[in-house]
């Protein structure tokens, strides 16, 4: 065969070998994130991303990797993670600003970052937060994760102290309106959405408890303490949940 035609053929099939590459890579990295790996997904999910780095469903799974990645790590490799987190869920956007999962990314992000922040810079999150998740929701009304981030916003929201509701008031240009009515009601559609996390069973019967239901607040926590961790903030989720059933 000529020496060109050759060249030629393996020219046309670089981007096949690279392609196929990526796509190996994100299938062992789904499999090491079924397994609770975030260490080991990450690292596959970013060697696809050598290959593909315009791929918002490789972008948001990046992120969410390194949002998973939290719990196990502290001080500045935490605060790291979480900063990661935002800036691949913030490509995942710029890349696909019609995907729910991206917008549902940024949401999650934005608040796993508020742990490092003041108060002013977490009211400023909390707003593009709810941009963020209302979009999602927009886009995929069927998004558990997105009904659920609006509950926890309506539970920060109704439940800020005096200080902060000014300092709200200035950045807003108005007190912004949450209620635990509200927060109530998302995690009532999250968990009907998807019953199998108790991320959402929990914040149900968290946002009981801060309504003074104590009665109705312990059955819904213990439901979910009752329920196994499936995923990497189950944990947080649990502990959450047991300080809230104590102060009952």
């Amino acid at each position: 065969m000529h020496l060109s035609r050759l060249l030629l053929i393996g020219l046309l099939t670089i981007p096949c070998a690279f392609s196929q590459s990526a796509s190996e890579w994100i299938k062992k990295g789904d499999a090491y994130e079924a397994a609770g790996k975030p260490k080991l997904a990450l690292e596959a999910y970013r060697n696809a991303e050598k290959t593909t780095p315009k791929d918002s469903a490789l972008l948001v799974k990046i992120a969410k990797q390194y949002g998973d990645l939290m719990p196990s790590l502290a001080g500045a490799a935490k605060k790291d993670a979480s900063f990661k987190s935002l800036e691949y869920s913030r490509k995942a956007v710029a890349v696909n600003p019609k995907s729910s999962d991206s917008h549902l990314a940024l949401a999650l992000s934005l608040g796993k970052n508020t742990e490092f922040m003041g108060s002013r810079q977490k009211i400023e999150a909390s707003r593009e937060m709810k941009t963020a998740a209302d979009t999602a929701l927009r886009l995929n009304p069927k998004s558990d994760y997105a009904h659920h981030m609006l509950g926890r916003w309506h539970q920060e929201m109704a439940g800020i102290g005096g200080g902060t509701r000014a300092l709200a008031k200035i950045i807003y240009g108005g007190v912004p309106k949450g209620t635990y009515d509200e927060a109530l009601k998302h995690f009532g559609f999250a968990r009907k959405i998807n019953s199998r996390r108790l991320i959402h069973q929990i914040e149900y019967g968290r946002t009981l408890a801060m309504m003074g239901r104590d009665a109705e607040a312990r059955t819904e926590i213990q439901k979910g303490l009752d329920m196994p961790n499936r995923e990497a903030d189950d944990k947080d989720s649990r502990e959450r949940g047991r300080k809230t059933l104590d102060s009952l």
